[in-house]
């Protein structure tokens, strides 16, 4: 790993514990552990994104740096393409300088945000690059978009570095986290994350003269297909351990993928009932901060990364 990442001792890669996995493994020894990354920096992609919720790119859309590997195992996961942990990584040999010219050239177009996708495994080179882009005098509003599975101690170290928390909260039911995803444990780990998360942000989202987030937290929940349950006691959860004022993304966007295809229900699309329970529910519990989809938008959601520009913008 390059000198210039020089990740302080609460980051450590010679013992990694980094996420919930808490592997101990030393990633400057080679790709180990459960996400298979090394000390390197992992990235997938570097590409401007116009579709994320309204607040976070407005018409100018964010910077997003998608890292590759996982420290889920999504069966149905749609970026399958970089999160495989036995898939290559492509920009594994690729220097903080090369990446922070990346980033700074889509900046110098006018982006102000720089979102960080799946990166709950690649934490120190995450920060590597955030201080190196404010090292060259930008000062983007940083987007942590991760999978709801990080570890508590980490997030903390984060309080300064990030401007908008942008997790996930899939699962409530151990069992379908266990099946689907590769983590019994994750309503545990996610609870404990999503509160750390809420006490650095609170339920406010703040907002600028463009109407663009500056600060806060938002919680996505994709509603999968016969999972109806999970997604209530998601909700639930969110109402009565953070708050119903909370910013909620409530996603309709499922599309099953190849590696689904023979496992039911994974391998059929979510039903309009099934979703319209869920909002029902949503509704029922006092939640008013946030967005719905058109049923329609699974077939718009769809990143291709062999491509320079994954959503073809």
């Amino acid at each position: 790993m390059p000198p210039s990442l020089a990740p302080p001792p609460h980051f450590s890669l010679r013992e990694c514990r980094i996420c919930p996995r808490q592997c101990g493994v030393d990633r400057f020894a080679g790709p180990t552990g459960f996400c298979r990354t090394d000390a390197g920096y992992g990235l997938a992609s570097i590409t401007l994104h116009r579709g994320e919720e309204p607040v976070l790119g407005g018409s100018r859309g964010i910077c997003n740096v998608f890292f590759g590997h996982c420290n889920l195992r999504c069966l149905y996961c749609q970026n399958f393409q970089i999160s495989r942990n036995d898939s290559r990584i492509r920009g594994v040999e690729w220097s903080l300088t090369t990446v922070v010219h990346e980033i700074t050239t889509l900046l110098d177009t006018g982006v102000d945000r720089l979102g960080f996708v799946s990166p709950s495994h690649l934490v120190p080179q995450m920060a590597a690059i955030i201080r190196e882009v404010r090292h060259q005098g930008y000062r983007p509003v940083i987007v942590y978009n991760s999978n709801g599975y990080d570890r508590v101690e980490t997030l903390r170290q984060l309080e300064h570095l990030v401007d908008v928390y942008l997790p996930d909260c899939k699962y409530m039911d151990p069992v379908l986290a266990g099946e689907w995803s590769g983590a019994v444990d994750y309503p545990g780990v996610a609870a404990a994350a999503l509160r750390e998360m809420y006490r650095q942000k609170g339920n406010i989202l703040h907002l600028d003269d463009n109407g663009l987030a500056e600060r806060g937290l938002i919680v996505r929940h994709l509603v999968l297909p016969g999972a109806v349950a999970n997604s209530l006691e998601v909700l639930r959860f969110l109402a009565d351990q953070l708050s119903s004022r909370i910013t909620l993304s409530l996603m309709s966007q499922y599309r099953p993928v190849e590696a689904v295809a023979e496992l039911d229900p994974l391998n059929r699309r979510l039903l309009p009932e099934e979703y319209a329970q869920v909002v029902a529910e949503m509704e029922q519990l006092g939640f008013t901060e946030g967005w719905i989809q058109e049923f329609a938008s699974a077939d718009h959601y769809n990143p291709d990364f062999d491509r320079d520009s994954p959503f073809g913008e």
